[in-house]
């Protein structure tokens, strides 16, 4: 990744209450170390329950404000969302359609409270926007509105096939793209009602990574990490589908490899268990009969403690990857001799190196499971 931030404008609606669209899009591209910009296509009262009115702004001040935007301070990426009518859809694609950097269209059509968002001569128009887009990110709802797998490879759109609104128990995502094979990712999903935002926080997500310049692939795996680890770290407001928690991530997805978890050796686990706690460190893994323990500090680093960590030094520090294979081989073409990654029991693949003075260094890729194991206390 790049040391200067990538200038992602957000086309999108504004939703008065935080949870997606505009405001959505400027605390993810925010966290992940991006600069947001906007053009407001639309200015609704809305909150958890529903929204209460949309107000469409007139579609020549939209381009005015794209304009503005890639005129003085330059564009990366362009991630488009909630536009409000056909002529704004087809005046947005008039005006990228000289723009050469990456598009991630969210084909916004129902709100999460399931207020429509979209007309039948709106969704007509997104054809457009999907032939220069990147990447188009529709539901399950809004794939079948757009004519469904078919009519979309028919037309060679790359697209991720979202599932979290599937009835199963997996969130299954499906990335296709012209040509390739597809890429599936399936997590188990994350019991919240706390959903509002995850279309706009996923693409705007995706935008981001790929305007640091991440592989479309890449880029989407990301994306999903941060919309979950967001799932788990909402603020609990509102009555219904209530706000992502983006203000919690600010160090889980910065630059890679990521400094976040450090190992000691202790003697006496109960006492040290107690001394971390007593310091204000948050207890999220407690296993005694193995002599394990993790904590996790504000901002999302987190500290282990073992007994048995002597028998390999006295500290170990922790360095998280994307794609750990993908690393070690970088490390490799630096002259850094490393074995090949092996996957642990506690959901972790890690690479274990020494440093010049001999002090343990891991590699590793982890992904929620670093913050959020399936036996996190609490």
């Amino acid at each position: 990744m790049t040391a200067t931030p990538p200038r992602i404008l957000s086309i999108a609606g504004s939703d008065s209450s935080g949870g997606a669209g505009i405001q959505a899009d400027i605390k993810t591209i925010t966290m992940l170390g991006g600069y947001a910009m906007t053009a407001i296509t639309a200015v609704t009262a809305q909150n958890t329950v529903g929204v209460q009115a949309v107000e469409i702004l007139p579609a020549d001040f939209i381009s005015e404000q794209i304009a503005s935007c890639m005129s003085d301070i330059g564009v990366d990426a362009v991630k488009i969302g909630m536009l409000g009518s056909a002529e704004t859809a087809h005046l947005v694609a008039d005006t990228l359609e000289s723009f050469e950097g990456p598009v991630v269209f969210d084909p916004v059509m129902v709100a999460t409270s399931g207020s429509v968002l979209a007309d039948a001569d709106t969704i007509d128009a997104f054809a457009r926007l999907m032939d220069m887009a990147t990447l188009t990110t529709p539901n399950i709802t809004e794939l079948e509105a757009l004519g469904g797998d078919d009519a979309l490879q028919e037309r060679g759109i790359a697209y991720l096939a979202k599932g979290g609104d599937a009835d199963s128990d997996n969130a299954v995502d499906r990335l296709v793209r012209p040509g390739e094979a597809d890429v599936v990712w399936s997590a188990p999903k994350i019991a919240t009602r706390h959903t509002h935002g995850t279309g706009c926080t996923l693409s705007s997500a995706v935008a981001t990574f790929l305007g640091f310049g991440l592989p479309l692939d890449q880029a989407v795996a990301r994306g999903r990490e941060f919309v979950r680890l967001s799932l788990h770290d909402a603020p609990g407001f509102g009555a219904q589908a209530g706000p992502l928690g983006h203000q919690a991530i600010r160090m889980d997805l910065t630059g890679e490899p990521r400094l976040n978890q450090i190992t000691l050796a202790v003697g006496d686990y109960e006492e040290a268990v107690i001394f971390y706690r007593a310091i204000g460190l948050h207890l999220i893994v407690d296993s005694p009969s193995n002599g394990y323990a993790r904590f996790e500090s504000p901002g999302g680093a987190t500290l282990s403690i073992s007994t048995g960590h002597g028998e390999t030094g006295g500290a170990s520090v922790y360095f998280e990857c994307l794609d750990v294979d993908a690393y070690v081989e970088h490390l490799r073409g630096q002259g850094i001799t490393c074995p090949p990654p092996v996957d642990q029991s506690w959901n972790w693949r890690e690479c274990w190196i020494n440093d010049p003075t001999g002090n343990r260094i891991c590699f590793y890729q982890a992904g929620e499971d670093r913050r959020y194991p399936p036996w996190r206390v609490g």
